[in-house]
């Protein structure tokens, strides 16, 4: 039975769906203003894990990820590079499902934007108020009133009385209190905005999830993922939210039950880290997947991800990601040196598939999951074990894993990324570099082999001709 770790109860329970006919699962996507960075991979790849694990399991899954189309850094971008808000966000959406997409990450069900659900947002709010935990202040903008939900503080672990005005939250003199967090932005001048009962404005950023993910799954579900900074404030803010609808949260009820009820199961994946702090644009210390992937294979990435357990912090840096590059080589060898046969895989099929399955069953523990790999392929190796080989191929295929001809991917694979170089690109250059040099052209010769060294490729010239091999 799969068990998993949830953030709200801080300890593993048994997944038992509301509706085994129908598993919902919601997870907080991208603000698209940036390309996004490892940390955003990170969690692209931890719940594309989830999702195809649930199914594996026989679950039908229903996966909503998100898109915040609209907020206050967007509109700054936007400004900057003088074009529309629709234009910026419509280019690193694309964006981020070509960085998506490289990471073989599965389109979630449903990617709903913020804009596309502001009439859904408005009706929350009007209830939110209508049950007395929500105010209209003089500003126009709308506020959550934090002190009337007496759960507040449930999934972080943080105390209303601890939470000091001036540190995590803003002063705002429109504020019955410092922890009041605003639901409705009144419009400010050349911003885009929306008709509401309380003027023209837009959402705040925390009211978007709580009422997409009502819309698109019902106000109860079974799992709600994200990064784990999104605990407090959003997530703990979107429990408010959801269950200040209800009407759920005076000392009259029990607000824990309630907040159980909205979301069964908190799933939250950790940070990535460099040097010890945690990757943010904030700190300036991130790093792009597009630029990670003109260096590194894109199943690589996503191999340094899993082999990690989705809660633990994730150290990023080219000693790790050179590592996982030569440890994934090794099960690409064995099946490259063995044919496999099609294998379906259930638990019951051999001792390693019964030591996979119990590992991911264990609360998505991939560290496990990827060390049976290693042993099915030492065991490959010594036997070339068609079935055993077919075996290995289809376990890693659970994990979006091992599923590339293994000749490919050692010689160096296809393109990486959408700005990768693809064998046959890698080709043409070499063949444009013979012609040049045959031309004596020896500028243009110099300017392909320096296009191929910044693209990662080595070219190594000799008697037979020129070779070449990936960095």
């Amino acid at each position: 039975m799969l068990h998993l770790y949830n953030t709200l109860t801080r300890d593993k329970q048994p997944f038992v769906p509301i509706d085994p006919t129908r598993v919902r699962m919601y997870v907080c996507g991208m603000t698209v203003y940036d390309y996004c960075h490892l940390g955003h991979a990170r969690v692209m790849v931890v719940f594309d894990m989830v999702a195809r694990w649930l199914r594996a399991l026989g679950y039908p899954l229903n996966y909503v990820r998100n898109i915040t189309d609209i907020d206050d850094k967007i509109i700054a971008r936007a400004h900057e590079r003088g074009i529309s808000i629709g234009e910026l966000t419509d280019f690193f959406i694309q964006a981020m499902h070509e960085d998506a997409d490289a990471l073989g990450v599965i389109r979630p069900d449903e990617e709903p934007r913020a804009t596309h659900y502001i009439p859904q947002m408005i009706a929350l709010i009007e209830s939110i108020i209508a049950n007395g935990k929500a105010y209209a202040a003089e500003n126009g903008d709308v506020y959550y009133a934090v002190r009337e939900f007496s759960a507040y503080g449930q999934l972080s672990g943080k105390s209303l009385d601890d939470l000091r005005a001036g540190e995590r939250v803003g002063v705002d003199k429109f504020k019955r209190d410092p922890l009041d967090f605003v639901l409705w932005k009144a419009a400010k001048p050349g911003e885009p905005s929306w008709e509401s009962p309380w003027g023209l404005g837009r959402p705040g950023w925390h009211i978007e999830c709580s009422a997409m993910s009502r819309e698109l799954l019902g106000a109860e579900f079974d799992i709600h993922g994200g990064g784990a900074d999104l605990q407090f404030p959003h997530h703990e803010n979107e429990i408010a939210q959801s269950c200040g609808a209800e009407g759920h949260g005076h000392a009259c009820c029990d607000p824990k039950k309630h907040i159980e009820s909205h979301v069964k199961y908190w799933l939250h994946n950790g940070f990535i880290r460099v040097d010890n702090e945690k990757m943010s644009k904030s700190l300036g210390n991130f790093f792009t997947i597009r630029d990670v992937l003109t260096q590194y294979d894109a199943e690589v990435v996503r191999f340094f991800i899993l082999r990690a357990h989705y809660r633990s912090p994730l150290n990023y840096s080219d000693a790790h990601l050179t590592d996982a590059k030569g440890a994934l080589t090794r099960l690409y060898t064995a099946l490259k040196n063995t044919p496999a046969d099609p294998v379906v895989v259930s638990a019951d099929t051999n001792a390693y598939t019964q030591r996979f399955f119990a590992a991911m069953n264990d609360d998505f523990n991939t560290v496990e999951a990827v060390a049976v790999l290693f042993e099915l392929a030492n065991e490959v190796n010594k036997n070339h074990d068609a079935q055993l080989a077919g075996c290995l191929n289809a376990l890693g295929g659970l994990l979006g894993l091992l599923q590339r001809d293994a000749e490919d991917f050692l010689q160096g694979g296809t393109a990486t990324s959408a700005t990768g170089l693809s064998n046959e690109a890698i080709e043409d250059l070499i063949i444009a570099r013979r012609q040049a040099r045959a031309e004596k052209n020896w500028a243009e010769s110099d300017r392909i082999r320096d296009e191929l060294t910044q693209s990662g490729v080595v070219l190594e010239d000799g008697p037979q001709g020129t070779t070449w091999r990936r960095a």
